[in-house]
């Protein structure tokens, strides 16, 4: 696929983007070259190969979900200036 002159400059108006007429030219030899990969790309055989979300079949490893400290909540509240059933008073300050 090839572009022409007129659609690099309504792609450029579409995009916003302020291309002059001497670097038209440049972009319109860049933007086929990026067709022309996507055209390599497609012309790829893939039947029978199962997409991947990473190049490398790599596996997180995970930690085990268990509790690796002790329960400090009181001596955590032993020195807050209110607390009521376990939770922390503080002032009002929304009416």
């Amino acid at each position: 696929m090839s572009l022409s002159d007129d659609q690099i400059r309504r792609i450029a108006s579409l995009a916003r983007i302020a291309v002059a007429k001497d670097e038209a030219e440049v972009v319109l030899e860049r933007l086929n070259r990026v067709l022309g990969l996507i055209d390599q790309l497609q012309a790829v055989d893939t039947t029978g190969i199962e997409p991947m979300s990473h190049a490398l079949d790599l596996v997180q490893p995970l930690r085990p979900d268990a509790v690796t400290e002790s329960d400090q909540r009181a001596r955590f509240q032993s020195g807050a200036p209110a607390v009521e059933g376990g939770l922390y008073l503080v002032p009002k300050v929304i009416e």
